[in-house]
């Protein structure tokens, strides 16, 4: 017959290598008010820009998504129309830090002529969607 662990022996206590080992306890729960939770709205840009005259056919598309941890992480992509091409994630504390990058983000990407693309509830172009 098995037998109930006391409460004050958590399996934080067990197999614990103290040179490598966090002294934080996954058993306590996140006490953050911040904590990062689904957004209500996504958060998502796709931009294009393209210059007949220089054969410059380049997106960037933008977005804010939750990870695992709590925080917020803004992914963004980039290249050529119609290729494959770069990704960057940065990781921030709370959604409004990222949301802070985000529109900065978008700011110089519009200075530099790239123009949103679309309206609300279109899908990703079909170059991202082969991920």
């Amino acid at each position: 017959m098995a037998t109930a662990l006391p409460s004050s022996s958590l399996i934080t206590v067990v197999n614990q290598f103290k040179s490598i080992d966090s002294k934080l306890s996954l058993d306590i729960s996140d006490k953050r008010p911040d904590g990062m939770v689904m957004a209500l709205y996504p958060y998502e840009l796709y931009s294009q820009r393209i210059d007949r005259t220089k054969n410059v056919a380049r997106y960037y598309l933008l977005t804010i998504q939750p990870t695992l941890f709590g925080d917020a992480a803004v992914v963004r992509f980039w290249g050529r129309v119609g290729k494959r091409g770069g990704e960057k994630s940065e990781m921030f504390p709370t959604e409004l830090d990222a949301a802070i990058h985000f529109l900065a983000l978008a700011r110089k990407k519009h200075r530099k002529g790239y123009r949103p693309v679309g309206g609300c509830g279109n899908d990703l172009p079909q170059v991202l969607r082969t991920k």
